[in-house]
């Protein structure tokens, strides 16, 4: 019999709607859902693979354990849940109480957010092994918003959202939404929402070094040079002051500090600006002006000024802007989300810089040291040194830079535990791999991406299909482990509570729960499986505010100092050579969506997109294999002539390089293509924060005699 279940796509932040057709364990058809009250039918070709992940062969379906060969080879044996998970919760408790807690590293990776599960129930386990050497993806993709909030509205996940159905002016940096969906913006269906901005006469600026998808479609597009963002939203703030054109509005009855940012930013002239971002002066000044002039703007910048080495300074000059010109909690500017399931008030506000990591003494941010940090965190010999490592959901192999040092670096650790599906580049380490469920036979609920969301919307939706008994969903194995380690450490385990009842006690003690006119609930959920429309966003400032004195404190004394290194770094013209960027696409997720042949399929992604002008420069051509070089190492790439990209700019997608020997993912081996992580720098970060500078490395080009 055919059966219709309605779902949100979990593989990336748009948290589309779906509807799945099945009979019996077969899927039918994966489509958009028309009632989805945030996606309205539109999807976008990973939801489809969906059907892949559930059906891959190469999944894992119960625990492996690895068995090292005499021949110095490896393979993998079949284990019970009993053996694995006893097993992983001794090597844990030996490991803590022979050498201290911080002898466990921890890795969280980019689908942990996915999963509701990761985000509900790590801490059943974490709870127990408090070790300052936890890492997560968080300092590779978006640290530098978490921070900017938390020093400008008191909490970690306040993020500012760009209300675009409602706005007139767009200031975009390093951001392609076409290709990510949005990212720290829950946006689906994008590219008929800009469509509409423009149709109504708004305009749309995007600022990025590649001329990309969202590039083509945008009203202007402006090349610059990357690393030097920052410079010119400097000069934006400049020129905003200079020309008395601020204008913060209702924001200036709880904001102080304004008046010390301008003094901050007097320097940063247009002028000096153009020297070195490739925008010129009277443009930066048009700019400003045009956004000051509208009556709804937003500035947002996302991964490309992130994860640069003043990815932090960038994140924070964005807000000022918006803050400036009165565009934050304005309709049709930057505005914050109010989800049914509130974490805000509910989880901790974050902190930084409480204790450093012991090699190179780099910041912790909520608790997690900067993953650029791992590897010497590992072969560094010492009180602390990480010996045991817990991995879940994450590749960091590909996904952190020097990739290649930190493949190194885990065949040494005495034990390593990875909860993942797969044998990757990275879980190819571990001793013991935990798989969970697929993603279609668990429940799901966004606790993450609806506080991201340019509409306030809910949902619940059952699994697809069943798990057989002797499977466990990924909260079940932290629980499990969880239990095993509090016992071992003479402790008693936290009791179980399954997420699904969490989220039941969230919504109806949450902002639209029992108290209000929607009577949330999880039961009220499933009998509306498409989804609960619950409004556009509202002003909500400042009573939305997490600070002590609910006041939005602009002059931040870590920002304001960054500022000098930003001056010092651009006092001179750079040296000449090449920058390597990233790029994204449509089909791909980081390093977790090329096993599925639907998403890989047609021409090659995984070129090294040069202007036609360094070709020739230095005498190569389309389609070449040359060998590109930074400071930490090098790949050979094959080179795709493209004027995408500006001059002195190359360009390689982010989570290839499934060439390493022993990974069982067959369709990704079989477009492995190379890992731009193998010639990022893990020294090359933003001092700031910490974060990862893995957009606007200097490389280096040749031709492979």
């Amino acid at each position: 019999m055919t059966q219709t279940h309605y779902r949100a796509c979990h593989l990336c932040e748009a948290i589309c709607g779906l509807k799945i057709e099945t009979r019996g364990e077969e899927i039918l058809s994966i489509k958009g859902d028309p009632d989805d009250p945030l996606s309205r039918g539109h999807i976008c070709p990973k939801a489809v693979a969906l059907k892949d992940i559930h059906e891959d062969p190469d999944r894992l379906r119960y625990p492996v354990r690895r068995i090292n060969n005499d021949d110095g080879s490896h393979s993998w044996q079949e284990i019970s849940w009993e053996e694995a998970l006893d097993a992983t919760a001794e090597a844990l408790v030996k490991s803590y109480k022979e050498h201290g807690v911080d002898s466990i590293g921890v890795y969280l990776g980019n689908p942990s957010v996915h999963n509701y599960g990761m985000l509900t129930h790590q801490n059943y386990l974490f709870r127990w092994l408090r070790s300052r050497n936890r890492f997560s993806a968080t300092s590779v993709d978006q640290l530098p918003h978490h921070l900017t909030s938390l020093w400008l509205f008191g909490h970690k996940s306040l993020f500012p959202i760009p209300d675009i159905d409602r706005s007139d002016f767009f200031l975009m940096l390093g951001a392609n939404p076409l290709a990510s969906n949005g990212s720290i913006w829950t946006v689906p269906d994008v590219k008929q929402r800009i469509k509409d901005l423009k149709a109504r006469g708004g305009k749309l600026l995007v600022v990025d070094p590649r001329r990309t998808e969202t590039a083509e479609l945008a009203s202007e597009h402006f090349s610059i040079v990357p690393g030097s963002d920052a410079l010119f939203l400097a000069a934006l703030l400049n020129t905003l002051f200079e020309e008395g054109l601020t204008n913060p509005g209702r924001l200036k009855e709880f904001t102080t500090g304004l008046d010390e940012v301008a003094s901050a930013v007097a320097p940063f002239t247009p002028e000096h600006a153009a020297e070195h971002c490739g925008i010129d002066a009277p443009t930066i000044r048009r700019i400003a002006r045009e956004f000051a002039a509208a009556d709804a703007a937003i500035c947002y910048g996302r991964m490309g000024v992130s994860t640069q080495i003043f990815g932090g300074l960038c994140q924070w000059l964005i807000q000022i802007i918006n803050i400036a010109t009165g565009n934050l909690d304005r309709p049709g500017g930057s505005m914050f989300t109010l989800p049914a399931v509130d974490q805000v008030p509910r989880t901790g506000p974050g902190g930084f810089d409480r204790h450093r990591s012991r090699v190179r003494d780099l910041p912790e941010f909520d608790r997690e040291l900067p993953a650029a940090a791992m590897a010497e965190e590992i072969t560094t010999p010492g009180e602390g040194q990480i010996r045991v490592m817990f991995t879940g959901a994450g590749n960091p192999v590909l996904s952190t830079p020097n990739g290649r040092a930190l493949d190194d670096a885990l065949e040494q650790l005495e034990f390593m535990v990875s909860l993942d599906p797969y044998i990757n580049e990275t879980t190819r380490h571990a001793d013991i791999i935990l798989p969970p469920t697929s993603p279609l036979e668990h429940d799901h609920y966004d606790i993450a991406f609806h506080i991201n969301a340019m509409r306030n919307t809910t949902r619940y939706n059952p699994p697809v299909f069943e798990p057989a008994e002797d499977k466990l969903h990924d909260w079940e194995i932290f629980t499990a482990l969880g239990e095993r380690v509090a016992r071992a450490l003479g402790e008693e385990p936290k009791e179980r509570v399954a997420p699904h009842d969490m989220i039941d006690v969230g919504l109806q003690f949450g902002p639209y729960g029992k108290d209000s006119a929607f009577d949330l609930s999880l039961d009220k959920l499933k009998a509306n499986p498409s989804g609960i429309d619950l409004g556009e966003l509202q002003s909500m400032l400042p009573e939305r505010l997490m600070t002590a004195d609910r006041q939005i404190h602009c002059a931040t004394p870590e920002a304001l100092a960054d500022i000098q290194r930003l001056a010092d770094n651009f006092g001179e013209q750079r040296a000449e050579g090449l920058l390597l960027i990233g790029r994204r696409h449509v089909r791909s997720n980081n390093s977790w969506m090329h096993n599925y042949h639907r998403l890989v399929k047609g021409k090659p992604r995984d070129q090294l997109m040069v202007h036609p002008e360094d070709l020739s420069a230095h005498d190569l051509r389309d389609g070449d294999q040359a060998l590109l070089q930074s400071r930490s190492g090098e790949v050979t790439v094959t080179l795709l002539a493209s004027d995408e990209v500006m001059p002195g700019v190359v360009s390689l997608p982010h989570g290839f390089g499934h060439n390493r020997k022993g990974i069982r993912m067959t369709t990704a081996s079989s477009h492995a293509g190379v890992s731009c992580n193998d010639v990022t720098d893990a020294a090359y970060l933003d001092e700031l924060s910490g974060n990862a500078a893995i957009n606007g490395v200097p490389v280096t080009l040749r031709a492979i005699a």
